[in-house]
């Protein structure tokens, strides 16, 4: 295959998924590991796509590099934060030790939660005050207060959630992209994350359709290991995703 052909195939999987990885273009393409990466080294250079760790992703493509106040984010695509957080309180049963991260969505669902016969641990103030609000028992981990969150951050957060092994633990994320995968702009709050996910049997990333096609600073999981709920005006091509309509139930 010539080298302009090449090009143009890895532009047109550019272009349409918006993010690619270096083995997609290798299977998909039929040629070698070291001449894709050379290929998006060109490309980079040449200003078609931006290279990034494992693949390359479009000149579009949104990156998130700050996090924003619960003010602002909490009224941003509120309807799809319903029907998400609403599908996912109905997914706890009795007997289940939830973890409940930060994020608006999160705390969405925190409202929706009715299960009495389960035990919850959270790292947001919010979603303490959500699971209160129905007088149910809540544990907040130990850590420093990131206020624009609202979030119990740094290392003794991380220390805290060691002794911990949950059911089923629901997160937030920022940005989800098949090159970086789960990912959020701050590096304390991706260590806390990311412990808690290695922490459940069962993880579950709550995403709006804004999330998708998005690379935040700093990647705190991966694709294959977690189940993602969001409503069915987000992307198709993501795996291990339940999409939800507004009005459906479990």
């Amino acid at each position: 295959m010539l080298t302009e052909q090449r090009y143009q195939k890895i532009m047109d999987m550019v272009d349409r998924k918006k993010t690619v990885t270096v083995l997609e273009l290798v299977q998909t393409l039929k040629i070698s590991e070291s001449t894709v990466r050379r290929d998006l080294v060109s490309l980079d250079k040449l200003g078609k796509l931006i290279r990034v760790h494992g693949g390359a992703t479009a000149l579009n493509l949104q990156y998130e590099t700050s996090d924003e106040g619960i003010s602002e984010r909490s009224s941003l695509n509120i309807e799809q934060k319903h029907t998400i957080g609403k599908y996912a309180s109905q997914l706890i049963v009795p007997g289940d030790f939830v973890y409940l991260d930060s994020g608006t969505t999160v705390e969405i669902m925190a409202s929706y939660i009715t299960e009495k016969n389960a035990s919850y641990v959270t790292n947001s103030v919010w979603q303490a005050k959500a699971l209160s609000k129905h007088n149910i028992p809540v544990t907040i981990i130990g850590g420093t207060f990131k206020a624009i969150t609202e979030a119990i951050i740094g290392s003794e957060a991380v220390e805290s959630l060691q002794k911990f092994h949950f059911t089923k633990g629901f997160f937030g994320v920022n940005g989800i992209s098949e090159v970086a995968h789960f990912s959020t702009p701050e590096s304390s709050e991706a260590s806390v994350k990311r412990t808690a996910l290695s922490h459940c049997k069962e993880s579950y990333i709550l995403a709006d359709s804004s999330k998708f096609d998005k690379i935040s600073a700093v990647t705190f999981g991966q694709l294959e290991n977690s189940t993602i709920i969001t409503t069915d005006l987000a992307p198709k091509n993501y795996h291990h995703t339940i999409y939800v309509k507004e009005g459906e139930e479990k």
